[in-house]
C-alpha cells in the first residue's frame, strides 16, 4: 500500500487538471466518469486485465533518496582512457542557464521559426564552429553521436557515386578508427549491399569497386597521420574521403578540408559536455558546399522576413524524411540540439584564444608526461600526437602499471601490446604527476613544472605541415561574450526570443509535449551520473547498472515484451534497430528472401525511411474513409507477399488519433503470413497501463522516452529510442564492442556507446518511480480526457477528421481546416502562425494529412490552459468568419499578416484595415502576459535559395 500523503503525491504534481476541473470536463464531454471514457475509446479486446506492477509513486523526497544511493555505486575514477570521450568542463554558466534551464529544455523542434530565433542562433552558431574548425563550409546542427554520423557519411557518399562509380560498393575504414565507430558503420553497411574493407591506410590499394575511404584524426591510439597524400590518391580515383576527426585537436591541427576531405565527423563532447556513461553529446557533420543538399539532418540557415530583417529558419527541408519517405538516404529526425547548442555556447564563451589555449595546454600536458615516461627508458610509440601517448608494454608492465592505477583510482586504456593514457581539459600538473609515476616509480610535481615551462614542448610532436595556419571563429560573436555577465544576458535574450513551455502548452500532435520535472532533471548533473566513462570497468558502474536494469524491467512490464535494448539514441534510431532485429531473426531462421515491409500510408515519415535503410523495400498499405488501416488492402497484400514478408511499422493508436478496432486482426494477419509486427511507439502515451503492444500482438515496439517518459525534447533533441522486444527476438538485440550486452546472437551496435544516452536515463527512470503503476495509468487517462475534451469544445467551430466508433478520439486528433482555404483564402499555416499572436505553439501542421492541424494535449495541462487554447481557437474561427463573410479583407488580415511584432506594432506606419489592437490583443489575457515573436513571417524560399548556413567572418562587416 502507498502511504505517501496525497499532498505528497508526484502523480498530483505532474497531472494538470484538479479533481473538480476532471468532472467539469467529464460533464463537457458527456461522459459518467473517466472509466467510461475510456470504456468507450479504447476497444475491450485489446484491454489489459491486471494493473501495471513497477511499484508504488514515491514523493520527490523519497526518490531523491533512493537516487543518491543507487549512484554512491557508481565510482568516480580519474579518466585517461579516450577512444572518443574526454573529461571536460562545463562553463557554470551554460549548465546553469541552458542545460538546467526549462527555457531552454522544453522547447520542440524550430519548425515554428518565427518562435524559434534564439535556439535558431545559437545553432547557427555552432555550425560556424564547426565549419570553421574543420574548414568547411557547410555543416548540419548535429547527429546523434561519432559513430552514426560516420554511418550517415558512408551513406551520403553512397548517394552520390555515378560514372564509373555507379556500382562500387566498398568502402575502405581504417583499422585506426575508433572500434566502436567502425562497428557501427558495418551495421549500417550490410543491409543497404555496402562491405566494410577494413585495414592500414598507408598500404592499402584504392580498387575500383572503392567509393569511400573513412579514416581517423589522430587515429584511435593517438597518431597524427598527414592523409593530404591518401586523399589525393582517392580524389583521382573517383572515391570519396571521410575523416572522423577530434574537434578539439584540430584548434592546432592542418583542417579536414586543407588536408582535401570531403567530409568530416565527429563528436563535439570535448566542448563543455559531460561524459554521461556514453551519452548524450552531439556529433558534428561538415562538408563542401556542392553537397549541401545531400547533407543529412538539419541545416538552419539564414532568410528574411516580411519585412526584409534578417530572420533563421530550418533551410532545405524538402531534404528530410517528413518529405521524402522511401527516397530518403537518411531517417535522421531528433539530433542532438541542446547538447549541440551548450557545445557552441562553449566556443562562444571561450572565443578562439581560449580554444587555442585548452588544445595547446592539453597537447603540452601530454608532451611533459610524453618526457617524463621516455626518461624512465619505455618507448612511446607515437611520433606524433595531440592528447594521447602509446606506451609499449609486455603483460607483466601492464599488470604492474594496472595494479598502481588501481589504487589511486585511475582509469587507462590497456591494450594487448601497449598501455594508452589521453590527456584532457580537466588534467592539471598534480596529475601529469601521479601520471607519470605509474611509470618511473615516484612523484616529481617539480619536474613537471618545470617541463611544462618549457616553451620548447609548445607543438613539438607536431610536425609543421601538420600545424593548422588558417583562423577559425573570426566572426564577432565569439569575441564579444567571454565576460559572465555578458554572458548570462547574452543566453537569456536568446530565451526569451523562444516559446517554450514555461509560457504556454506545446499541443503538438505526436510529439507529446508534457511537463519536464525538476525532480526528474536534477540527477543527470550529478557526478555520479555525468562524470562516468562509457568504457569504465563495469564494477564502477554499479549505480547504473542497477537503475538501467530497474528501468528496463519496468519498460518491459509496462509494453508487455520480454527484452529490452537502450542503445537507439533517438526515436527514428529505434526504428531502424527494431528492423535489423527483425531482419536477423528472419535471416537465423533461413528466411533470407524476407525484406518486404508493410507500412500503412498514415505512418510517420521516419518509418519508411528506417525501413529503407534496413534493407527492406515499402508496400504502403492504404487507409479507408475514416482514417483507418484498409483491412482488405492489408490483407491482399500480405497474402500477395507471403513469401518474402518481414513484417508490418505500425502506430498504434493511429497517427490520426483513433483507436483502431482491427488491430489484434492486423498482426494475426501478419503472424500467419510470416511476418513480425513492429509497433512504432510514438503514441504509447495513449497506451501505458491501459493496454500494451505485447497484449495487442506485436513482436517488437521502439519507445520515445523523450516523449512519453519526460525526457525533455530540448529544442530537437536529445532523443532515446530504446527497442522492447518479445522473447523470440531478445538474443538478437544489439550488442557491443566494449560492453557485453545485447542477445547472444545480436546484431552489430547501432550506437556509439553500449546504452546510448545512458546520462538522460536517470529522468524516465524518475518518472516511472515517481509516478507508480497506478500514476502511470491515471496519467494515459488524463491524457485521452485532455484531447477529448478540446474536440468537444471546439465543436461547431473545427471539424475533427477522425474519430472512434464512438465518437472518441485518443490522446490526439486532427482538425481539417482545408475548408478555409476556398471559403476565405486562409490556410492552415496562417493559422499556425496566428497561434503565435495569441501566444502559443501551433499544433502539428499538416501531418499525417495535408492542411490540417494535429493537437496533443498531454496529461500534464490543467484545464485553465485548454480552455485558453480554446478561446484562441474560438477566437481564430471568427477572424475567418469575418473574411467569409467580407468584414475583412481576404488579403490582408490578421491571419495572413501573422505574426504581428512587438516592432510591427509600435511602427509609426500602420497601412492594415484592422486595428493594431486586434493584431496584438485579440483577448484581454495578453494585456497582462504577452509572449512577442521576434520577426514576422519569414521567406521559406528566399531562404533556400540564398542558403547561408554559418555567420560569416569579422571582415564582412568592416
Amino acid at each position: 500500500m502507498n502511504n505517501t500523503p496525497v499532498f505528497d503525491s508526484f502523480k498530483s504534481r505532474h497531472i494538470g487538471p484538479r479533481n473538480n476541473d476532471i468532472n467539469e470536463m467529464l460533464k463537457a464531454v458527456n461522459a459518467e466518469s473517466l472509466d467510461k471514457l475510456i470504456d468507450e475509446t479504447v476497444p475491450d479486446s485489446i484491454r489489459t486485465d491486471k494493473p501495471l506492477n513497477t511499484g508504488s509513486g514515491m514523493s520527490e523526497y523519497e526518490f531523491l533518496n533512493k537516487l543518491r544511493d543507487i549512484t554512491s555505486k557508481n565510482k568516480l575514477y580519474k579518466n585517461y582512457i579516450g577512444l572518443g570521450y574526454f573529461p571536460a568542463v562545463l562553463p557554470a554558466v551554460i549548465q546553469r542557464n541552458i542545460l538546467e534551464n526549462p527555457g531552454w529544455y522544453t522547447q520542440y523542434t524550430p519548425y515554428q521559426a518565427e518562435i524559434s530565433q534564439g535556439r535558431l542562433e545559437a545553432l547557427l552558431n555552432y555550425q560556424t564552429v564547426i565549419a570553421d574548425m574543420t574548414g568547411f563550409h557547410v555543416s548540419n546542427a548535429s547527429l546523434l553521436d561519432e559513430g552514426t554520423a560516420a554511418a550517415e557519411a558512408m551513406l551520403m557518399t553512397k548517394s552520390l557515386r555515378k560514372g564509373p562509380k555507379a556500382n562500387a560498393n566498398v568502402i575502405f575504414v581504417s583499422e585506426e578508427c575508433y572500434p566502436q565507430t567502425i562497428e557501427v558503420v558495418k551495421t549500417r553497411a550490410v543491409p543497404v549491399g555496402v562491405k566494410v574493407v577494413t585495414g592500414d591506410h598507408r598500404t592499402f590499394e584504392l580498387t575500383d569497386d572503392v567509393f569511400a575511404v573513412l579514416v581517423q584524426y589522430p587515429a584511435s591510439e593517438g597518431q597524427i597521420y598527414d592523409y593530404t597524400g591518401f586523399f589525393a590518391n582517392a580524389k583521382s580515383k573517383g572515391i570519396n574521403t571521410i575523416v572522423a576527426a577530434d574537434l578539439m585537436s584540430l584548434a592546432m591541427l592542418k583542417t579536414p578540408a586543407d588536408m582535401g576531405a570531403d567530409i568530416a565527423v565527429g563528436s563535439t563532447q570535448r566542448f563543455g559536455i559531460p561524459l554521461g556513461f556514453g551519452g548524450p553529446h552531439a556529433a558534428y557533420f561538415a562538408t563542401k558546399e556542392e553537397y549541401k543538399r545531400q547533407i543529412p539532418g538539419r541545416i538552419i540557415g539564414i532568410s528574411i522576413d516580411v519585412h526584409n530583417k534578417r530572420a533563421l529558419r530550418m533551410a532545405l527541408q524538402t531534404r528530410e524524411q517528413h518529405i521524402k519517405r522511401e527516397k530518403a538516404t537518411s531517417n535522421i529526425c531528433t539530433s542532438q540540439v541542446l547538447l549541440a547548442i551548450m557545445a557552441g555556447m562553449y566556443a562562444v564563451y571561450h572565443g578562439p584564444d581560449g580554444i587555442k589555449n585548452i588544445a595547446a595546454r592539453i597537447h603540452k600536458y601530454a608532451s611533459a608526461l610524453n618526457e617524463s615516461i621516455i626518461s624512465a627508458n619505455y618507448e612511446q610509440l607515437n611520433s606524433n600526437f595531440f592528447d594521447t601517448l602509446k606506451i609499449k608494454a609486455d603483460e607483466k608492465i601492464i599488470k604492474d602499471v594496472w595494479k598502481k592505477a588501481e589504487a589511486l583510482k585511475i582509469n587507462l586504456r590497456y591494450g594487448r601490446d601497449f598501455i594508452g593514457i589521453s590527456i584532457d581539459e580537466t588534467t592539471t600538473a598534480n596529475d601529469i604527476a601521479v601520471l607519470a609515476s605509474l611509470f618511473t616509480g615516484r612523484e616529481n610535481i617539480d619536474q613537471v613544472e618545470k617541463l611544462i615551462a618549457d616553451e620548447q614542448l609548445s607543438g613539438k610532436y607536431i610536425p609543421e605541415s601538420m600545424k593548422r595556419t588558417t583562423p577559425f571563429l573570426t566572426n564577432r560573436i565569439f569575441k564579444r561574450y567571454h565576460a559572465e555577465m555578458e554572458m548570462m544576458r547574452y543566453l537569456k535574450s536568446l530565451e526569451n526570443k523562444d516559446l517554450s513551455l514555461t509560457g504556454s502548452m506545446i499541443p503538438l500532435g505526436s510529439c507529446t509535449m508534457k511537463l519536464n520535472a525538476a525532480t526528474e532533471m536534477l540527477g543527470i548533473t550529478y557526478p555520479e551520473i555525468a562524470n562516468i566513462h562509457p568504457f569504465a570497468p563495469a564494477d564502477q558502474s554499479k549505480g547504473y547498472a542497477e537503475m538501467i536494469n530497474d528501468l528496463g524491467k519496468d519498460l518491459c512490464e509496462i509494453t508487455g515484451f520480454d527484452g529490452i535494448s537502450f542503445q537507439p539514441n533517438s526515436g527514428a534510431q529505434g526504428e531502424y534497430t527494431g528492423l535489423m532485429v527483425i531482419r536477423e531473426y528472419h535471416i537465423k531462421r533461413g528466411d533470407t528472401q524476407r525484406n518486404i515491409i508493410l507500412i500503412p500510408h498514415s505512418a510517420h515519415g521516419t518509418n519508411p525511411a528506417s525501413a529503407v535503410m534496413a534493407g527492406m523495400k515499402v508496400v504502403v498499405v492504404e487507409c479507408d474513409d475514416h482514417g483507418n488501416i484498409n483491412m482488405e488492402d492489408l490483407k491482399k497484400k500480405a497474402e500477395d507477399n507471403k513469401e518474402n514478408l518481414a513484417g508490418i511499422m505500425v502506430t498504434y493508436p493511429s497517427t490520426h488519433g483513433v483507436f483502431e478496432e482491427s488491430i489484434v486482426e492486423l498482426c494475426d494477419i501478419i503472424h500467419k503470413n510470416g511476418g513480425q509486427v513492429y509497433m512504432d511507439g510514438a503514441n504509447m502515451n495513449a497506451q501505458v497501463g491501459l493496454t500494451s503492444p505485447g497484449r495487442i500482438g506485436a513482436d517488437v515496439c521502439h519507445l520515445n522516452l523523450h516523449k512519453t517518459f519526460s525526457i525533455p525534447h530540448g529544442g530537437g533533441g536529445p532523443g532515446v529510442g530504446p527497442i522492447a522486444v518479445a522473447k523470440h527476438l531478445t538474443e538478437y538485440l544489439p550488442a557491443h564492442a566494449f560492453v557485453k550486452t545485447g542477445g547472444e546472437h545480436g546484431i552489430s551496435s547501432v550506437s556509439s556507446a553500449p546504452f546510448g544516452s545512458a546520462g538522460v536515463l536517470v529522468i524516465p527512470y524518475a518518472y516511472i518511480k515517481m509516478m507508480g503503476g497506478e500514476g502511470l495509468t491515471e496519467a494515459t487517462k488524463m491524457a485521452i480526457l485532455n484531447a477529448n475534451y478540446v474536440k468537444d469544445k471546439l465543436q461547431g467551430y473545427y471539424k475533427v477528421l477522425y474519430t472512434g466508433k464512438n465518437g472518441r478520439v485518443a490522446h490526439e486528433l486532427i482538425f481539417d481546416t482545408r475548408e478555409f482555404k476556398h471559403s476565405a483564402k486562409v490556410d492552415v499555416i496562417d493559422i499556425a502562425k496566428r497561434l503565435m499572436d495569441y501566444g502559443f505553439h501551433a499544433p502539428t501542421v499538416s501531418f499525417p494529412v495535408g492542411g490540417t492541424l494535429m493537437f496533443e494535449p498531454t496529461e500534464s495541462e490543467s484545464k485553465e490552459e485548454l480552455d485558453r487554447f480554446c478561446e484562441a481557437m474560438i477566437k481564430i474561427r471568427e477572424e475567418i468568419d469575418e473574411v467569409e463573410k467580407g468584414i475583412a479583407s481576404d488579403t490582408d488580415n490578421v491571419l495572413h499578416n501573422a505574426p504581428h511584432t512587438c516592432e510591427s506594432i509600435c511602427s509609426d506606419k500602420w497601412e492594415h484595415p484592422y486595428s493594431r489592437e486586434k493584431a496584438a490583443f485579440p483577448v484581454d489575457s495578453l494585456r497582462t502576459g504577452k509572449f512577442w515573436p521576434t520577426v514576422g513571417r519569414i521567406n521559406d524560399a528566399y531562404g533556400d535559395r540564398n542558403l547561408v548556413c554559418s555567420c560569416p567572418p569579422v571582415d564582412d562587416y568592416l
